[in-house]
């Protein structure tokens, strides 16, 4: 794809930037910060923000030239955050009380009626409330990619967990996310969204946006943005992603 037909360029990170839940590389980071110096660059994850600060933010250059070409979308794009001398929250779709009580009680019962083990060892809690997400991580939030990787490679475990919990969530998004979790939104407040509100702060229309991620198959937590309209580009992980940013700079 040439990098002049577009003036938007929206990342996934897990499994597209970096693996999942693992810090930017080195030579990632700098092939970003070339490209937001020439384009407007977007990154969109099911992390939470201090995620985004620990594993892509920390690892960028320590200058803030081309910041304001960056926008960050945590949470699936239920939040957004642009720079204005330091990171400043756009928006955040919090869930009301009442709607978090059904989605945690709901959630824990699907878990229990699926029949999948909680594992004996778990690195932090599986139920992390994002305020605008809520995501079951079956290994805990802190687990290493060798164990997340090897847990539900086929996504049936965690399909088995979306089938009690979607039909009592209907006004909600319950999809699989990353390699061990499940995520849930507000109906329709997913990548797609994101998407949208990125056209509408950037004043940037649908044809000059251009989607990167690794699950933009039917079902993947990337197909959102496929199906927001966007032009997209499927990859299998960082190393293809750094080879496209070298032939654009180039």
């Amino acid at each position: 794809m040439p990098l002049p037909n577009y003036d938007l360029i929206v990342f996934d990170l897990d499994g597209t930037l970096a693996p999942s839940k693992s810090p930017l590389e080195p030579d990632m980071a700098d092939l970003l910060f070339k490209l937001f110096k020439q384009k407007k660059v977007a990154v969109i994850s099911g992390g939470a923000y201090p995620q985004f600060q620990k594993q892509f933010l920390k690892e960028l250059p320590q200058a803030t030239e081309g910041l304001n070409n960056l926008v960050l979308l945590p949470t699936s794009g239920t939040r957004m955050y642009i720079w204005r001398r330091d990171w400043h929250e756009q928006y955040a779709e919090d869930f009301s009380p009442a709607e978090r009580e059904k989605i945690l009680t709901t959630l824990n019962a699907a878990i229990k009626m699926s029949g999948v083990k909680t594992p004996d060892k778990l690195y932090g809690p599986q139920i992390e409330d994002r305020g605008s997400q809520i995501t079951y991580s079956a290994l805990g939030q802190s687990a290493p990619l060798s164990e997340k990787s090897n847990w539900d490679p086929d996504r049936k475990k965690r399909e088995k967990i979306v089938s009690f919990a979607e039909p009592k969530l209907k006004q909600f998004d319950v999809r699989i996310g990353g390699t061990t979790s499940v995520d849930i939104t507000r109906r329709g407040v997913n990548k797609g969204y994101g998407i949208r509100k990125l056209e509408e702060h950037l004043k940037i229309p649908t044809e000059k946006i251009l989607f990167i991620g690794d699950a933009l198959f039917p079902g993947g937590n990337d197909y959102p943005a496929r199906a927001a309209g966007v032009d997209c580009v499927p990859v299998k992980g960082p190393e293809e992603v750094k080879i496209m940013i070298k032939d654009w700079l180039s």
